[in-house]
């Protein structure tokens, strides 16, 4: 069993990425349907101001720590956490596995153009694969033929990048009706799967400052990750706070 970090009230689970990988392996052969999060400080923030959020997170079989920022901002409160656990790390994994297991991956998210493009690079890497996909641009109107269509293939993994918070309300809200073993929210995920969108040099990941290099590269980030500073200083007086009382 696995202990829990809290960071302004969210509960992460402790664990590498390896031992993410090894719980959600058991997930996928299970009947029931499981859900992972993937959670950065926009995350955070967003959960502290979204009720209906929040009990989707409660909801959730675990919570990762998605970002420097969650793991630096545990010290803070005294319980470090092992490592950070992204999804784009964490899915060609999964891919891997399912591909060897004979199990069957649904991808959801992102345009036509890299929906196309993931789909056949990841039949490229896994050429064994059984995978199927679409874009993420559909209305409301719309979900009833995306949940039929992911129904009818019934899938043991479920990527869905729809962007956060709306993945991991369309995983919720259908949970139950998809019945998939797993389903994780892997935001832009797809975008890179695809080549459309490449990740930071390893310089950038090394000095834990990615955000940097993408708000580099995509200037109108800008007005997005305001709210890092906000997640910084408001997690920094929380852990003050905590240890004073």
């Amino acid at each position: 069993m696995y202990s829990m970090v809290s960071v302004l009230g969210v509960n992460f689970a402790n664990l590498t990425m390896n031992e993410v990988f090894l719980e959600a392996t058991t997930y996928l052969h299970d009947q029931q349907p499981h859900v992972i999060i993937t959670a950065g400080p926009e995350f955070v923030m967003h959960l502290k101001v979204n009720e209906k959020l929040q009990h989707i997170v409660q909801r959730a079989d675990f919570i990762t720590p998605d970002g420097n920022g969650i793991v630096m901002a545990s010290r803070w409160y005294g319980k470090p956490l092992k490592e950070r656990v992204t999804g784009v790390e964490l899915t060609p994994l999964l891919l891997r596995y399912a591909e060897y297991h004979h199990l069957r991956v649904y991808v959801l998210g992102a345009s036509e153009e890299a929906s196309t493009l993931a789909i056949a690079n990841i039949l490229r890497a896994y050429p064994g694969l059984m995978v199927k996909g679409r874009n993420g641009y559909f209305t409301k109107d719309q979900e009833h033929a995306v949940v039929e269509d992911i129904r009818a293939f019934a899938p043991h993994l479920l990527l869905v990048g729809l962007g956060q918070p709306r993945q991991e309300v369309f995983i919720d809200q259908y949970r139950e009706k998809l019945a998939v073993p797993l389903a994780i929210g892997v935001g832009g995920t797809i975008d890179i799967l695809a080549g459309t969108v490449k990740r930071s040099p390893q310089f950038f990941q090394q000095v834990k400052m990615e955000w940097l290099y993408r708000l580099l590269k995509e200037p109108r980030r800008f007005r997005r990750q305001l709210v890092l500073p906000v997640f910084a200083w408001q997690a920094y007086w929380d852990a003050r706070r905590r240890s004073t009382t």
